[in-house]
């Protein structure tokens, strides 16, 4: 799959530490799972890796060899700032980022915002399997191939109209620099904003404007990594803040440095 490495901060030094791929789900899937996450490290230095998060669950199973026997884990949307994960010695992950707005459909019972900044055993939430039986393979794909084994029979019979409005909404604001406000973002989908805040609650995780600046925040991150000259105030601007001055002070809430030290942590 294409590398796409946003939000995640200082992907080049992820990179040196770790072996990181994409894969697709199988077809039926691909509706509701953006796409599965393979990481493999064998580190004589322990080494942590920072996230900014997207609005998305994931379900990973993790293998940290030192540590004992492979294990499963639901991770929530990470509204609270950045994700840390540290790694050590010998092990490996295979996580599915769910889509957008599309996790319900997998765990009906609950709004997905009870999962948001949580991290739980995956058990709690969907049927037990072998963990090791998707992290032993030594192939990717036949790790692929033991996701879909596992997804596939739990993927839901009919579709959830309002998961799918969820996703497309999502989708908008990420693709879309115009959308700025939330009201504006409402009247042009026929919706109240009290609507709006709840159709996220329940499906996304996280409200409405938390997507928007969060999307704005990857793309300044993006910016910041160029290492080139960025004109803040002109992306600022182009990015819907009010002034240079918010952009930073948002920057560095959530990555923990400001634009211009970004390049050299």
């Amino acid at each position: 799959m294409e590398r796409d490495t946003r939000g995640i901060v200082d992907p080049d030094a992820l990179l040196t530490h770790v072996r990181f791929r994409r894969h697709e789900p199988a077809p039926g899937l691909r509706p509701y799972v953006e796409n599965y996450w393979l990481i493999d490290w064998d580190l004589t230095v322990p080494y942590a890796s920072h996230i900014v998060a997207h609005p998305a669950v994931n379900l990973t199973f993790q293998w940290d060899e030192a540590d004992g026997p492979p294990y499963g884990e639901l991770t929530g949307v990470w509204a609270p700032g950045l994700y840390t994960r540290k790694i050590g010695g010998r092990g490996r992950v295979c996580g599915v980022k769910f889509r957008p707005g599309m996790f319900r459909t997998f765990a009906p019972g609950e709004p997905v915002s009870a999962w948001t900044g949580r991290v739980l055993p995956y058990a709690d939430v969907f049927p037990a399997t072998d963990p090791a039986a998707v992290l032993t393979p030594a192939d990717d794909h036949d790790r692929a191939a033991a996701l879909d084994a596992y997804l596939l029979p739990l993927a839901p019979a009919v579709p959830d109209p309002q998961a799918e409005l969820a996703r497309g909404l999502v989708a908008r604001i990420r693709a879309e620099r115009t959308v700025h406000r939330v009201a504006d973002l409402a009247r042009e989908e026929g919706l109240s904003v009290r609507s709006l805040q709840r159709l996220f609650a329940a499906y996304v995780g996280v409200s409405p404007k938390w997507c928007v600046l969060r999307y704005r925040i990857h793309e300044a991150v993006e910016a910041a990594a160029r290492r080139d000259a960025v004109d803040w105030a002109a992306l600022a601007a182009d990015l819907g803040y009010a002034d240079q001055a918010h952009l930073v002070r948002d920057f560095t809430a959530t990555v923990g440095v400001s634009p211009t030290a970004y390049p050299a942590g």
